[in-house]
């Protein structure tokens, strides 16, 4: 896994071993940011949350294109091992403030952009940001985007889907508040 644009363009990104943790594509990731990219005009001085962050790929490359800040959040033990270590070969210092718990635990915002990766067929993505929302942990005009298996249906009370495209086995869903 590399970065694909920016800062840390070309930096390679470690990937905890076994199956616990499925990164997100190469091919996918630049699939989502094109298309972060025409609905937000960049990403300078967003604040970012990376929730069920695994090896913070998507975190990592909202850092590269000029994100202020990103909260990662992930619990599993061996991710976090392998998220705090791409943290510091890419040297992210306080710009990564990475998180130790559920992405249903409450987060402090407000966030201009969320990324959810959770576990496939979990439905854990949609609460999480269920959650966030009726928290205020999101901000006036925050995009969401939300990577599901192909097949999975997302609907989550008070946002609005602006964009679905699939990409092999997942599906990557932009959505809005209401």
């Amino acid at each position: 896994m590399r970065i694909i644009a920016g800062d840390w363009r070309g930096r390679v990104l470690r990937a905890p071993v076994g199956q616990a943790t499925r990164p997100t594509s190469d091919r996918t990731r630049e699939a989502l940011f094109s298309m972060l990219a025409s609905r937000l005009g960049g990403f300078d001085d967003l604040r970012v949350a990376d929730l069920f962050a695994g090896t913070g790929a998507l975190g990592f490359e909202a850092l590269s294109r000029g994100a202020a800040r990103c909260t990662f959040v992930e619990q599993d033990r061996t991710a976090l091992t392998t998220l705090r270590a791409n943290a510091d070969a890419l040297k992210a210092g306080d710009r990564a403030d990475i998180r130790a718990q559920s992405a249903l635990s409450p987060l402090a915002g407000p966030f201009d952009l969320v990324m959810l990766d959770p576990p496939y067929e979990t439905g854990l993505g949609q609460q999480a940001l269920a959650a966030l929302a009726e928290r205020g942990a999101i901000a006036p005009g925050t995009w969401a985007s939300l990577e599901t298996g192909a097949r999975e249906t997302v609907e989550i009370p008070g946002f609005s889907i602006a964009v679905e495209r699939v990409h092999g086995k997942a599906k990557l869903t932009l959505l809005t508040m209401d």
